[in-house]
């Protein structure tokens, strides 16, 4: 059994529909990716399986358990972060207090274990603890999200555009990360333009257009794919 199955959902904004039947499986222990072109539903479909958009037919399931109409705080406690697109740090409070937040719904968790774990992954987090989030860099920013999303103790990671409007030596890191926190057994749906990035730390992805899925199979095939490759690579 998948972790994560969504079956055909169509999720709307108002009269607009956003996605039109899209359905995927992550299993567990995998990173699944998906790609495509803005407006392709790609962070629809993260906000869907959150709860923030809540799909109005289909149905989205987690570890066998129907989530699809559940509220975004009790996804978070069943298992499920978001990383969202932008980052969305709190910029007034320091990297500390960011950190903390992330693990509201874990009264009485060692927290100073956990920071400890993210402060290995981002070492740079560990020496800008009491500096103020809105002063930090871009790529220190998304640094910061991730961290925030793993003290919640996730079983599933959902990252939006990790790479947007970051340095290219802080994408390498963060994607490096990525890798690392795959390692530790943490299951991962990534969502992200640059395809390069995406193909080449995931398993399986997902090409997503017009709020519904054209093509999906293993990352290295798609990779060779010439629609993909002429379409996401460049090439």
């Amino acid at each position: 059994m998948a972790l994560l199955e969504v079956d055909s959902i169509h999720t709307y904004y108002g009269s607009i529909e956003a996605l039109r039947g899209v359905s995927l499986e992550v299993g567990a222990g995998e990173v699944v990716t998906m790609i495509g072109s803005n407006g392709a539903g790609k962070s629809t479909t993260l906000r869907s399986i959150s709860g923030l958009n809540p799909p109005r037919k289909g149905s989205i399931r987690f570890d066998g358990r129907d989530i699809t109409t559940m509220s975004p705080n009790r996804i978070v406690g069943l298992g499920i972060s978001q990383v969202p697109e932008g980052r969305r740090c709190f910029p007034r409070m320091t990297v500390r207090e960011n950190l903390e937040l992330g693990a509201y719904l874990r009264p009485g968790a060692d927290l100073d274990e956990d920071r400890g774990r993210v402060y290995e992954l981002f070492p740079v987090l560990a020496e800008r603890r009491e500096q103020t989030a809105g002063t930090m860099s871009g790529g220190e920013q998304q640094m910061l999200a991730i961290g925030r999303a793993l003290m919640a103790g996730p079983r599933l990671l959902l990252l939006d555009e990790p790479s947007m409007g970051i340095a290219p030596i802080l994408v390498e890191r963060i994607y490096q990360t990525i890798g690392e926190i795959s390692a530790t057994g943490t299951t991962i749906l990534l969502v992200e333009q640059n395809a390069n990035y995406a193909l080449g730390v995931s398993q399986r992805g997902y090409v997503l257009e017009t709020g519904a899925v054209a093509l999906s199979g293993e990352s290295a095939s798609l990779r060779e794919n010439p629609d993909v490759r002429k379409a996401y690579l460049g090439t």
